[in-house]
């Protein structure tokens, strides 16, 4: 497809990754400071469009976990492991406990219909767009960053003993098991507390607080919860700041960005320029602004790169027939064109202001390629 969608797949990942590190950073910051019954102050975790002056519980986590991985993959792969066996098990939990406290009233009207709201309640909803299929939609594109963390397991590839066998098998393994937890998960949570407790009095460390208030007995389930959220967290910020680091080093390979970005260190042989650049980029969104603007920018950059990644799998159909393929994609063409049709209705599903500001991120990365990456590009010199 050529280097110019290359350079805007990747750069649309750097928004995917590093905006998304700082997204999940900050609900870190949000559940660790529930952990702790508040004990840290408003302004050292609030940014200064929240009233606060920096979250530094965020910027702290970036920052150990940026230790991490300079360290090297084989260390954060034995943590990593560890932190998924604890978050599955307490997911596991809180859906099997939790089913028994399922209000059905709660999931009346399961799927909300605008105009068979109360008058009262319908402006609201139309504002949001928060009815019928339309909302689900919007839902799905604002929370879509929960799933990017199964394509950045593909920006390890290099590091992978049998990428080809490997990768399909953990990313659409991992894909099916983590999509029935999530629906489960949501289905037990909206069913326990209503959806709307979650705006207000929910809307920090929302799982804590349903379990609090209404599963009486299970208080240590609400500790458990809040920390397998947090080693869950971690584990989702570790994988964005590699992926994004080897983003980085890919693109610095190509001549696309300067040459800093791919150099590996002398003994543990990671980036480690790469993730302290990276760090001091993801740190700054992460102490200073909100976790909602930083979360809906991360879902058009991850929706985006699936657009054209899927628009590829035609193109190199045609273009590269013979190529071997350890996994080859079923149901060419309905497959890519449905994933291309439903991730670009998800982007137009964003709201204005999202929108406005991820095409002003795309037009400052295309200027950037046309007065610096084309000119130092390996491709083109060839």
């Amino acid at each position: 497809m050529g280097e110019l969608v290359a350079w805007i797949i990747g750069w649309a990942l750097i928004m995917e990754y590093a905006l998304g590190a700082a997204t999940v950073s900050i609900a870190w910051s949000e559940y660790l400071n529930k952990l702790l019954n508040n004990a840290i102050p408003f302004e050292w975790c609030h940014g200064p469009m929240e009233g606060g002056i920096m979250n530094a519980p965020a910027l702290i986590i970036l920052l150990l976990l940026t230790l991490l991985l300079i360290r090297g993959t084989q260390e954060s792969a034995f943590v990593n492991s560890i932190i998924v066996f604890l978050k599955v098990a307490i997911v596991l939990i809180f859906i099997a406990l939790g089913w028994g406290f399922i209000n059905p009233d709660n999931h009346v009207p399961y799927m909300v219909e605008l105009d068979k709201l109360p008058e009262a309640m319908q402006a609201e909803h139309s504002a949001w767009n928060k009815n019928g299929w339309g909302g689900i939609l919007g839902g799905a594109a604002i929370v879509f960053f929960a799933f990017i963390g199964f394509d950045a397991v593909s920006t390890a590839a290099q590091e992978a003993k049998n990428p080809g066998k490997d990768m399909p098998i953990g990313i659409l393994g991992s894909l099916a098991i983590c999509t029935v937890l999530y629906v489960l998960f949501a289905h037990v949570l909206t069913g326990v507390a209503n959806w709307q407790e979650f705006k207000v009095a929910g809307k920090e460390a929302s799982v804590a607080y349903a379990i609090d208030k209404y599963m009486i007995g299970y208080s240590w389930l609400a500790t458990g919860v809040t920390v397998a959220i947090l080693a869950g967290f971690s584990s989702v910020i570790l994988v964005m700041l590699m992926g994004q680091s080897r983003v980085f080093y890919s693109m610095s390979n190509d001549g696309l960005i300067p040459k800093v970005f791919s150099d590996l260190h002398p003994k543990f042989r990671t980036p480690f320029k790469a993730n302290w650049i990276l760090f001091f980029f993801v740190g700054a969104f992460a102490a200073f602004i909100p976790g909602n603007l930083a979360g809906d920018l991360t879902s058009f950059g991850t929706l985006l790169a699936f657009v054209l990644v899927s628009i590829g799998v035609l193109v190199m159909r045609r273009s590269n027939p013979d190529q071997v393929r350890p996994f080859k994609t079923p149901l060419v063409p309905f497959v890519p064109i449905l994933g291309a049709v439903v991730c670009l209705g998800m982007i137009l599903a964003l709201d204005k202001f999202t929108l406005f500001a991820a095409l002003a991120w795309m037009a400052v990365g295309l200027v950037i390629y046309f007065l610096y990456s084309q000119n130092h590009s390996k491709l083109q010199k060839e």
